[in-house]
């Protein structure tokens, strides 16, 4: 289960990775891979992520571990532009959950019928 954000404008790489299960070694790797994840560093040099962030860090690793993309997969999906977590559509994805149900329903159906 996705874990809220708190509200606040500016996080470290440690709430970062408690945040969206990552570990900060790999928020740095994929700083190098894709060009839209670069959080400004203070003055101190320590990375300060922002909620936009955030949101593309969870699309990323979303791609990566749940989608099974490439690195190279997912950096053309990001570049053309992922509608959703998922890389689905909300219409979509509902009419994926109803074609589900609508074949469970037809099953049962048959189910019943042999009876």
């Amino acid at each position: 289960m996705r874990k809220k954000t708190p509200t606040k404008l500016y996080y470290s790489i440690t709430e970062v990775a408690e945040l969206t299960n990552v570990k900060p070694h790999v928020l740095r790797y994929w700083e190098t891979e894709f060009k839209a994840l670069r959080p400004k560093k203070n003055r101190a040099g320590n990375r300060t992520y922002r909620a936009g962030d955030i949101k593309l860090v969870r699309d990323i690793k979303e791609l990566l571990y749940d989608d099974g993309f490439t690195i190279a997969g997912a950096k053309k999906k990001l570049l053309q532009g992922k509608p959703n977590p998922g890389g689905r559509s909300m219409k979509d994805k509902k009419g994926n959950a109803l074609e589900a149900i609508r074949k469970d329903l037809l099953e049962m159906q048959k189910i019943l019928e042999t009876k």
